[in-house]
């Protein structure tokens, strides 16, 4: 009887001891532990865009926030912090530290409770990665196998690497990377000893610990990180105590910290057009042509023309109510956009599609499509002046029937000028200035639509109609397409294709970078015409609300019939700007409300607002080599080779002229 109890205690003892062992053997075999997603770790990364500063304009991600940082990046300071709170073994041991689990166990007993965990960087890391968090000893042996796997495929520095990219900080923020740009807006190698050691004490309780919820709690905890290192003897005294002293600026952003949405939506549909289908989680640096000091003027533009075209309805209610409609005053639909461009780069510096983004978000900068009226006068004038008209040529400013089939049916059309008047014979100059629909349709004749649209086809110009309707601006296009159409003005006769992203950076390669495109229009001392014309317009012309003191500025207005369309185009000597003003459901704006009336104030204010900003901004245009001045009654005119000076402005006043 002895022996069969002594060979039963003896059975059961063995079993004790071996049975730890059965339990990994069958845990082992049972199951497959795939460490594949660590070894090749390609976690969903974060793409940023930039401003043209390097300043970050958004974060774009899918489900988790996260930068990636190899080894190379992470300072030393922060794999001291880390193992010394959390694995001071961690370079030793094979994944799993049975002392500290030992201790553990031993500590919980006594206390009656889980006082102490006992995991490893690499438990931790697998516990994160590849499994759940239910408190099993299923799931802990699981975790101990898969520890031991992760060691024997890594080596202790890609073991770190993935640890700390893998791991969450709180506030949305995966990998140390995002959390130190998040919370201090730093990079990993700026950042303080007490950064680093808030950062890597945040994972043991990322909610508690997060600086911008509990920020005492959160200095406490990198204070007992600080202090574990000293005590090692990994930092001397005078680092320990200067660490605890700081009080580290902590900021409280979104995680997208989107400052310029509808650039972000524009460069999202780009990424689509080039066939990128994964910008959320890519890991791509997107660096844009925009200004974000800009960008925000823009905004800022638009809202303050829009505030007064408001106040003037209210006004015009109270006094001519009689003459208003329903749809004169339909505020409702009142929108705006604007674009701005470097004039001889293309890069586009702002670009704002409505007046609220929060509420509506359509970008009616790019996409939205609207006849340019007298806007696109311009282009007219300038085939004539490349012809070898110039601004003291006279034209026809005379009314006149035009008589047309449409449909089999004989038809009328009576064009007639803004003011509802007729002057005769005027210059181009004057034509141009005052916007004078009768003068340039009787250009058009005497130039010859045929040759007209030839001259034209050199602007790229899509969708121009095949009749005497061309004059008044018919056509559709964009903001962003009539700002690249402008730049043959504004850049000296070179038309220029605009850019919204510079270039495309992914895992340390760049994928993209723009190309330049331009196309010759035209001469400079033939676009410098134009655009002392178009000065002209803005000095004492339809544009006389876009003016700013100290600095040139050229442009056009644009006015659609029963005014549904409001534009100035403009340009300084190095910016171009379009603005916009309509109503979405394209009804009549209130019949006093104009290009100049509504979109001057929304280009001036840009303006006044630029040269705050870039006081050193190059301020009058350059006079090109060829251009001969010549002041004719009291009053300067500009011609060249092409567009000759009258002979007897000539023979009568020869010391006039000019050349440059």
């Amino acid at each position: 009887m002895k022996k069969i109890f002594k060979r039963t205690l003896l059975t059961l003892f063995i079993l004790g001891l071996l049975s730890p062992f059965i339990i990994l053997g069958y845990y082992m075999t049972a199951y497959n532990y795939d460490i594949s997603s660590l070894v090749n770790y390609k976690p969903a990364l974060t793409s940023r865009i930039y401003d043209k500063n390097g300043e970050k304009i958004a974060n774009i991600f899918d489900k988790q926030d996260r930068y990636y940082a190899s080894f190379n990046e992470i300072p030393p300071r922060i794999v001291e912090a880390l193992v010394a709170i959390e694995d001071t073994t961690f370079f030793e041991h094979s994944g799993v530290n049975f002392d500290a689990i030992f201790r553990a166990i031993v500590k919980d007993i006594k206390a009656g409770k889980m006082v102490e965990g006992a995991s490893t960087i690499t438990q931790q890391l697998v516990k994160n990665k590849l499994l759940t968090r239910e408190k099993k000893l299923s799931r802990k042996i699981k975790e101990l196998i898969y520890s031991f796997k992760l060691e024997h495929a890594l080596t202790k520095e890609q073991i770190l690497e993935r640890y700390l990219n893998e791991i969450y900080f709180g506030h949305g923020y995966y990998g140390i990377k995002t959390a130190a740009d998040g919370y201090f807006h730093k990079k990993l190698s700026d950042l303080t000893l007490k950064e680093m050691a808030i950062l890597v004490g945040l994972p043991k309780a990322p909610s508690t610990y997060a600086p911008t919820k509990n920020y005492d709690i959160s200095m406490g905890r990198g204070n007992r990180v600080i202090t574990r290192m000293h005590t090692l003897g990994w930092i001397d005294d005078a680092t320990y105590q200067k660490a605890l002293a700081e009080n580290p600026v902590v900021y409280d952003d979104t995680l997208t910290q989107n400052k310029a949405p509808f650039i972000v939506d524009e460069v999202a549909r780009r990424f689509r057009k080039m066939g990128i289908n994964d910008l959320k989680t890519g890991g791509y640096k997107i660096y844009t042509t925009i200004d974000l000091k800009l960008q925000k003027v823009a905004r800022q533009s638009l809202k303050y023309a829009y505030n007064l075209a408001l106040k003037r309805i209210e006004k015009y209610k109270e006094k001519d109510e009689k003459e208003l409609e329903v749809q004169d005053v339909n505020v409702s639909q009142l929108n705006g956009a604007l674009v701005s461009l470097d004039s001889k780069s293309g890069d586009i510096l702002a670009l704002v599609g409505s007046v609220d983004y929060k509420k509506s978000s359509y970008n009616r900068a790019t996409q939205g499509r609207r006849q340019p009226g007298s806007a696109f006068k311009p282009f007219i004038y300038q085939v004539a002046i490349d012809l070898g008209y110039s601004g003291a040529t006279k034209l026809v400013d005379i009314a006149k029937t035009y008589e047309y089939e449409k449909n089999g049916k004989e038809m009328k059309w009576q064009p007639r000028n803004y003011e509802k008047n007729y002057e005769g014979l005027i210059t181009l100059r004057k034509a141009l200035i005052h916007s004078r629909n009768l003068a340039t349709i009787n250009l058009v004749n005497d130039i010859g639509l045929s040759q007209l649209l030839r001259e034209l086809k050199k602007f790229h110009i899509k969708n121009l109609p095949n009749d005497l309707s061309i004059a008044l601006g018919t056509m559709s296009m964009s903001p962003l397409e009539l700002a690249q159409y402008y730049t043959s003005f504004s850049n000296y006769g070179i038309q220029v294709k605009p850019h919204l992203i510079a270039s495309i950076d992914q895992g340390g390669s760049t994928i993209y970078k723009k190309q330049d495109l331009s196309y010759y229009i035209t001469s400079p001392t033939q676009s410098f015409i134009m655009t002392t014309i178009l000065r002209d317009v803005v000095r004492r012309g339809t544009g006389r609300r876009a003016r700013v003191k100290g600095i040139e500025l050229a442009g056009k207005t644009g006015t659609t019939n029963n005014n549904v369309d409001a534009w100035f185009a403009g340009y300084s000597p190095t910016v171009e700007t379009v603005v916009w003003f309509g109503n979405d459901d394209n009804t009549p704006m209130y019949h006093k409300e104009t290009g100049g009336r509504v979109s001057g104030p929304a280009f001036a204010y840009y303006f006044r607002n630029i040269l705050q900003l870039y006081p050193q901004i190059k301020r009058k245009f350059d006079v090109p080599k060829g251009i001969i001045e010549v002041n004719i009654h009291g009053k300067k005119e500009y011609f060249s080779d092409i567009s000759k000076p009258p002979r007897s402005e000539q023979e009568v006043d020869p010391e006039a002229e000019l050349l440059f």
